[in-house]
């Protein structure tokens, strides 16, 4: 494995980051504390905005045209414990898709990197 490959190529590209979202949004919308923020989402439309944002944040050579995460999440005031929710969720796929831990933790530190975008300041208890 060449270090000098971006995340998104040792991660397994785009069939790797489709695969990842797939389940992941499977886990989501069944978990009462998150799955209402799905409810009148279209969930093709979602997961396609997922793969291409997270191709993009991990490396892929491609733009990313969609809304930033303060955009994205200000509406939702999402709270400390759904961001934990969903980054577990985030972590439980990629251990069940066999994604070696050395890059669940570079997926973490991505995340961990965007929650003060995510998780609204009013809500961090």
């Amino acid at each position: 494995m060449n270090q000098t490959q971006s995340l998104f190529e040792r991660i397994g590209g785009m069939s790797a980051v489709n695969a990842a979202v797939d389940i992941f949004y499977i886990k989501v919308t069944n978990d009462d504390l998150v799955s209402h923020y799905f409810d009148k989402i279209d969930m093709a439309k979602q997961s396609g905005k997922l793969k291409a944002f997270l191709a993009y944040a991990f490396g892929a050579p491609m733009n990313y045209a969609g809304k930033n995460m303060n955009e994205a999440h200000a509406h939702m005031h999402i709270t400390e414990n759904q961001f934990g929710a969903v980054a577990g969720h985030l972590v439980d796929t990629l251990k069940e898709l066999s994604v070696p831990q050395k890059l669940i933790d570079e997926v973490v530190e991505i995340a961990l990197s965007v929650k003060d975008q995510i998780v609204s300041p009013s809500r961090i208890l």
